[in-house]
């Protein structure tokens, strides 16, 4: 297909995706969403989002079940902080002193929090080398505008509906560069920059979230207007605007970004670019085409619009060659598209062969359909860059061409890429998520999920990979670095295939902690043993209606693992021994399973299916969720599992009738009836007082009365605490009131070994 022709496919396809998924939502918009996932802690904004080396700034957060927040933490040690506290020596909720040290590296750090609950989902925060201020006031008008340095930064949030405006002064011809931090640091902000003449006219627009690289004409005060792309705003719509000066030849540098999902696969594992050989322009046409041997590692851009990059090279009949094209995964908005040919003759005419056409990587698994869990996992590991293989079918001349498909539209000279042409070099590279649910019965959730685990909790995580080069072999997954208590069982990823699953697992027993953790995929490829790292996914935010708002997964840049010992998990699901469970090849094993149950559920049973190559075929069973015990029936004749080590996990859904929070209805019943004493006590004192004060006469008696006064004072105080006890209780008792939630339910994972047919 040329790729005008695929284009044009791309367009209509895409159209009609998105007439599918609104037709979806509006057909689901009478269904009530189902409550999914037990409460998690998340941190969802810091004020400011980032400060400078060396300076010490006052941080606030906000976020979801922060109760009893301790830590705020950092993913670089030279982050620190601690709690702020009142006059008292009280420590002030949400509040932080943080200190970032003179070394500590620019660039995307992360935050996150330690609650009752574990540790929270994580928020960008960036570290600058320049100096950073916060806005605090209003300035939705030109009246109002808030005067900049340049090479500063300013932390704010959008005002909703509204234009916030800046000033700046700059000399004659002076170089500044104005950019948005705004989806790259976790905002929801789409920013509209504008900057403007002191009278607010506009000189220069953008709109598509990129700098604008502004040279003054004349010495004066100019604006700068943000707002968002539709004028929303408020806390979640935070942004970093930076003003920065540069020479008149000096690159354009954009303010640091997060990773997102699909480019865990770039760089390929040992990649240098040391011998990095630029394109050379103009090479548009096949006479200008660059000429090039392979192997070969090019830098280019797709630069300017409608920008076409032709290569030229040797290559003879039988070779097998992988190109790789990284662009998208670099953070460019790019669609790479590359075309080989054979360059043959035909009397004096030049004969053009088409031998391959490359375009996107694939996702290893099935995206949902719709943006959130509901027939595949609301994360997208493929990529519209290259990675495929080109077999050459003669000796000759050979021509590849490289364009962006949309960039016909796009005229920005940082949209660049990197061109490998190699032999084969057999790799992998790996992806993880919390497990989503999958859910058809109208919940639209796409949630962030820490690995907070409950005591007795196993959690699935979903592990994909994209296979370089033609490997194909499995992979075994694993975790370390794990808190004391707390296990991971790799199910691996078969050969040929491109899902795992690993589960980690807390004991009952295990204590309240938190770690860093790796995860790690291991294989052999010829002849060796191939460690490479995992990368983790998670949802910057989480959306509880996606009907309404589009799901956004980032990369994290750390694993922590948290348990927490004041909820256990609503009910746990194990082998009643703890033993490799043994059967002969094409016999039946029989398994008993214990239950433990901390809750009530509503429904009677559990419908399991099986986790594990060489028993996902294991037809779903149904287990009590009112009973102790059940089991489970493995019937090898019919999975035809083969001799070997397996590990296995059972896993259902169900749905709990959770009471969040319910250690803070005794602390408020203790904390009611302690007022409650106390102002019994004082009741009675005040009656005494007054007695003794109706018999004293002389001078003893203003004494005496004001004694009186002081016990009513007391006594007027002690009653108002016992009605913000009672309101205390009556708020836990409304929180720790049963709440229908469905979560996924994991059993501790089973080791079992399948010995050959006739040995005992």
């Amino acid at each position: 297909m040329k790729p005008n022709l695929l284009r044009q496919n791309r367009i209509q396809r895409a159209s009609f995706a998105i007439l599918c998924v609104v037709t979806l939502f509006s057909s689901l918009e009478s269904v009530n969403a189902q409550s999914v996932c037990l409460p998690a802690p998340r941190l969802l904004t810091t004020m400011p989002m980032g400060g400078q080396t060396g300076s010490t700034i006052e941080v606030t957060i906000t976020g979801q079940n922060l109760d009893a927040a301790e830590d705020l933490i950092f993913s670089h040690p030279g982050i620190t902080s601690k709690k702020q506290v009142d006059a008292n020596g009280q420590p002030i909720p949400l509040k932080y002193e943080v200190t970032i040290a003179t070394d500590c590296p620019t660039g995307i750090h992360e935050a996150y929090v330690m609650t009752r609950l574990g540790v929270s989902s994580s928020r960008v925060f960036t570290v600058s080398k320049r100096p950073e201020v916060v806005r605090t006031k209003p300035n939705t008008t030109l009246e109002t505008a808030m005067l900049l340095e340049v090479n500063s930064l300013c932390n704010a949030v959008m005002t909703k509906q509204s234009i916030d405006y800046y000033t700046f002064n700059a000399e004659k011809n002076q170089r500044i560069v104005v950019d948005c931090g705004a989806e790259g640091i976790d905002s929801k902000l789409k920013p509209v920059l504008i900057v403007a003449d002191e009278n607010g006219g506009d000189l220069l627009v953008e709109r598509r979230g990129g700098a604008i690289d502004f040279t003054a004409p004349e010495t004066a005060t100019y604006v700068i207007k943000v707002h968002d792309l539709t004028y929303n705003g408020g806390a979640e719509y935070f942004y970093r605007l930076s003003l920065q000066e540069l020479s008149p030849d000096e690159q354009v540098e954009r303010l640091p970004s997060i990773q997102l999902v699909n480019s865990f696969s770039w760089p390929p594992s040992q990649y240098t670019e040391e011998t990095l050989e630029a394109e050379t322009e103009p090479n548009n046409q096949s006479i200008e085409a660059q000429q090039i041997s392979l192997p070969c590692l090019i830098s280019g851009n797709f630069y300017p619009a409608a920008d076409v990059d032709t290569f030229e090279f040797e290559a003879k009949k039988g070779e097998v060659w992988w190109v790789e094209v990284a662009s998208e995964r670099m953070g460019r908005q790019t669609d790479p598209f590359v075309l080989v040919q054979h360059v043959g003759k035909e009397g004096e005419q030049e004969k053009l062969t088409d031998i391959a056409e490359l375009n996107d990587i694939p996702s290893p698994v099935k995206v949902s359909s719709n943006g959130y869990s509901y027939d595949g996992p609301p994360y997208n590991a493929g990529s519209t860059d290259v990675l495929g293989k080109v077999e050459i079918k003669e000796d000759g001349i050979h021509r590849l061409q490289l364009r962006d498909l949309f960039g016909g539209t796009r005229n920005d000279p940082s949209n660049d890429y990197r061109l490998i042409i190699r032999k084969a070099n057999p790799d992998f590279a790996l992806v993880g998520w919390a497990l989503h649910m999958n859910l058809r019965n109208g919940d639209r959730n796409a949630l962030s999920k820490p690995l907070a685990l409950r005591g007795g909790t196993t959690m699935p995580i979903e592990v994909v990979v994209v296979r370089r080069d033609g490997f194909d072999g499995e992979i075994d997954i694993e975790m370390t670095g794990l808190p004391t208590g707390v296990s991971a069982t790799g199910l691996k990823i078969p050969a040929g295939q491109s899902r795992g699953i690993l589960l980690v697992t807390a004991e009952v027993q295990a204590p309240r902690g938190l770690s860093q953790a790796s995860v790690l995929g291991k294989a052999l490829i010829n002849d060796q043993n191939v460690v490479r790292p995992c990368s983790m996914a998670s949802m910057q935010w989480p959306v509880v209606n996606a009907a309404q708002e589009i799901p956004s997964p980032r990369l994290l840049t750390q694993v922590p693992v948290s348990v927490c010992e004041i909820e256990g998990a609503p009910v746990s699901i194990a082998a009643a021994e703890d033993k490799v469970w043994k059967v002969l090849e094409g016999e039946t094993l029989t398994i008993p399973l214990a239950h433990t149950h901390r809750c009530d559920f509503s429904g009677a049973i559990i419908s399991l299916k099986t986790y594990g190559a060489g028993f996902e075929k294991v037809p779903s069973f149904d287990a009590p969720l009112n009973k102790a015990t059940s089991e489970a029936v493995l019937d090898l004749k019919t999975l035809k599992t083969p001799p070997g080590e397996y590990t296995i996990a059972f896993y259902g859904s169900a749905v709990a009738k959770y009471q969040d929070c319910l250690e803070a209805v005794a602390e408020a019943e203790k904390a009611l009836a302690d007022a409650k004493a106390e102002v019994e006590k004082l009741s009675k004192e005040s009656l005494e007082l007054a007695e003794v004060a109706k018999t004293v006469t002389g001078d003893d008696k203003p004494i005496a009365e004001k004694n009186v006064q002081e016990s009513n004072a007391k006594l007027k105080t002690a009653q108002a605490e016992v009605v913000a006890a009672e309101k205390k209780l009556k708020a836990a008792t409304v929180r720790a009131k049963p709440k229908d939630i469905v979560d996924i339910v994991v059993s501790k994972p089973i080791r079992i070994r399948v010995k050959p047919a006739g040995k005992s």
